[in-house]
């Protein structure tokens, strides 16, 4: 059934409880020979190595935890028992990091150790004078507070929490609510890491199909460029968190089936309905947990994916309505290659779901950001601050302004805004400096393709290729069926409905606990929001499915409304599953099993919720004054899976720019809008010789 221990896993039944056929075992050997081959696996002398250094690290805050006990004057007694010990969480606990992946750590000590003199100072300093430790790079002042360091090769991202204990047991459970109990906010915050990756994986029915999954979304998130929490798409906890709940859907399904189901259930997720793992918990220490109804900035998430682990938030607050359409896009691509796989059509397989998005051959115009400083430490910490403000960038526009294809408009105040807010930062030294230009396709560095060579014609047989073709046959074979011209219709219809529309989702009036999905009552579906104008020679690559996405399920769910009797008490969906053997009507093998299963998934949306949910005119308004002080803390974590070389970085954070006149070489920036949001896909971090600078191609 799915379950642990006889306990049904996740808030609502789930939606098969199918096991894989042959073609399913053949498609997931495959998968699992493509992921080793591509090297995402790394080698057992990389995880010894690995495991000695937590070990060793482990060692070094037990002795820094009784050197500070000792200078505090503790009795005989606690400095005989003082202790501190490692955590890890992220990618390396769930076990699915990679080679030269770093490993996020977190140090648990007493009360007595504090975090600005003991953990940042005494504890710094040790670890200064151990050869072992190369590029040490303190951020104290960071929302969650750091310390970065490579121990023996290893990259290395340490937290501190400070309990209320005086001694602190090596059996210590932190999943416990209990230890959160007199936590400083930057305690709880540095503990939630580890809360949430251990409460994933006691969610999910069978650990190992989770990870292999999960270890192909993330792959396939980084090819297709929708890998950057800093972006605005999703970091590696959200996609761990999406890729689980599927696994609790499909508790008997195997990778190559969870794969395919991701991609079937999330074309039909109709977004802001959150995706939860388990019930959200009010909890007894009066922290902040994540309620529209309570809390009014948790109405405007548009992608609720919500942690497990009290205090239960959303982890997915920077999708904005652009990165949001680019992923139901990448979706939607992505569904399309599971069926035909799965319907064995010819020059179909693991290498056309992972085909990397040729970001710098599919648009005409590209904005380049460069920052400069006089030292590697000051160029670090400007480049996070810089980043972590590119989303913003993104977001500065007006909406309900058209502008027409191949008509010029003017950004500049756009520009200059950003370069504004950017200013703001009150770490900013003498060196630090920032510009932005435009830059033509045709006027790219060659260091932004791969090898750094430039290719010599668009690159064709790509599955987006492929579909791009047949798109342009079908439009001229089909009056009006223009795809430029009806994706702009439908921007600005949806453009028309966001600043009209207003809608709701429902949540238990009487019971404190939330339900996963609720029904949005609009006319909009997520997988309609499309809020730029792209007017470029290649925006056919990425052209958007919505219709169709929208007409299937709409059809589907009218033609099998009798398909299943779904009931609904006490907040949970239950009946009859697909592959339930007391449903004999829904196999698999039937006519009608994917629109049950359509329904199926519907119904996991339709959770009995009573509150508002509005959806945000413009983003960058919503963020607060506390927020803003906030992110000048937060840089720092926007470069943790970055390396910086010692002399200078190239980043292609990879957007894209509504199209202006081809050959000019100035900025057009327009104080009025008409410029849809800069769609930033990605980040590829290039090495190259020179002062201290950074390059950024948006």
């Amino acid at each position: 059934m799915g379950s642990s221990n006889g306990q049904r896993l996740g808030i609502t039944e789930p939606i098969s409880l199918a096991g894989p056929t042959d073609d399913d075992l053949m498609r997931t050997r495959k998968l699992e020979k493509y992921l080793r081959d591509v090297n995402l696996y790394e080698s057992q002398e990389e995880a010894v190595s690995r495991e000695e250094v937590l070990g060793r690290l482990d060692q070094i805050v037990k002795i820094w935890v009784k050197k500070i006990s000792r200078a505090k004057g503790l009795n005989d007694q606690l400095l005989q028992e003082a202790n501190a010990k490692i955590f890890t969480f992220g990618s390396y606990r769930l076990g699915v990091h990679g080679p030269g992946a770093d490993i996020d750590t977190l140090c648990v000590g007493p009360r007595h150790a504090t975090r600005e003199e003991d953990f940042f100072g005494e504890l710094h300093q040790m670890l200064t004078e151990m050869p072992e430790v190369t590029e040490l790079h303190p951020v104290p002042d960071a929302h969650v507070p750091v310390m970065k360091f490579k121990f023996s090769g290893v990259s290395i991202d340490l937290l501190y929490a400070r309990l209320s204990l005086w001694v602190i047991p090596e059996d210590l459970d932190i999943s416990q609510d209990s230890i959160l109990q007199n936590a400083d906010e930057q305690t709880v915050r540095s503990l939630n890491g580890c809360r949430v990756t251990d409460q994933i994986l006691r969610l999910v029915p069978k650990i190992q199909n989770f990870r292999t999954t999960l270890r192909c979304m993330r792959f396939w998130a980084k090819r297709r460029g929708v890998y950057s929490n800093v972006a605005g798409f999703l970091g590696g906890i959200n996609w761990a968190l999406l890729v689980a709940r599927i696994c609790q859907l499909y508790p008997n399904a195997v990778p190559s089936m969870l794969v395919s189901r991701f991609f079937r259930v999330y074309t039909q997720w109709r977004w802001p309905n959150p995706v939860l793992l388990c019930a959200i918990e009010e909890g007894s220490l009066g922290l902040q947990v994540w309620d529209p109804r309570r809390n009014p900035k948790d109405k405007y998430h548009l992608m609720p994916i919500i942690t497990p682990a009290y205090p239960c938030m959303n982890s997915s607050y920077n999708v904005s309505t652009s990165t949001l359409r680019i992923m139901m896009d990448e979706f939607q691509r992505g569904h399309e290659i599971c069926e035909a796989m799965e319907k064995n059509e010819a020059d179909v397989d693991w290498d056309t779901l992972f085909e990397p998005f040729t970001f710098f051959e599919a648009y005409k115009n590209y904005l380049r950001i460069d920052i400069s400083a006089e030292n590697a430490d000051d160029l670090r910490n400007w480049k996070g601050w810089v980043e972590s403000r590119l989303r913003q960038l993104t977001l500065k526009r007006k909406q309900g302004v058209p502008v027409g294809e191949g008509e010029q408009f003017d950004i500049r105040l756009t520009v200059k805004e950003f370069k504004q807010a950017v200013s703001m930062y009150t770490l900013r030294k003498p060196g630090m400096q920032i510009s932005v230009a435009h830059v033509t396709r045709r006027n790219l560095p060659n260091f932004v393709f791969p090898g750094g060579v430039r290719p010599s014609r668009p690159s064709k047989g790509t599955w987006d290729s492929r579909r791009a073709l047949e798109r342009k046959v079908s439009s001229h074979t089909k009056p009006g069926a223009d795809d430029g011209r009806k994706r702009k219709q439908t921007d600005d219809n949806v453009d028309t409905h966001l600043r009209n529309a207003k809608c709701h989702a429902t949540m238990p009036s009487s019971s404190g606990e939330f339900r996963e999905g609720s029904p949005i009552m609009s006319t909009i579906s997520s997988s309609s929001i499309n809020l730029q104008f792209e007017h470029m020679d290649a925006n056919e690559l990425a052209g958007s499915n919505r219709e169709k996405v929208e007409n299937n399920l709409t059809d589907s769910i009218r033609g099998s409304r009798n398909s299943v009797e779904v009931s609904s008490h006490n907040g949970k969906v239950d009946g009859p599953m697909i592959g339930d053997p007391r449903n004999k009507g829904l196999s698999f093998n039937s006519s009608n099993s994917k629109d049950a299963e359509k329904l199926a998934i519907e119904k996991i949306m339709s959770g009995p919720y009573v509150a508002d949910q509005a959806f945000p005119l413009e983003l960058d308004q919503l963020e607060d004054d506390l927020e803003l002080k906030n992110q000048a803390k937060d840089f720092a974590g926007s470069t943790q899976n970055n390396s910086l070389g010692s002399c200078a970085v190239n980043i292609a954070a990879e957007a894209t720019l509504t199209s202006m006149n081809g050959g000019s070489s100035s900025s057009a920036l327009s104080p009025n809008g008409g410029l849809g949001e800069l769609e930033v896909l990605s980040a590829n971090l290039i090495t190259s010789i020179g002062a201290f600078k950074v390059s950024t191609f948006l």
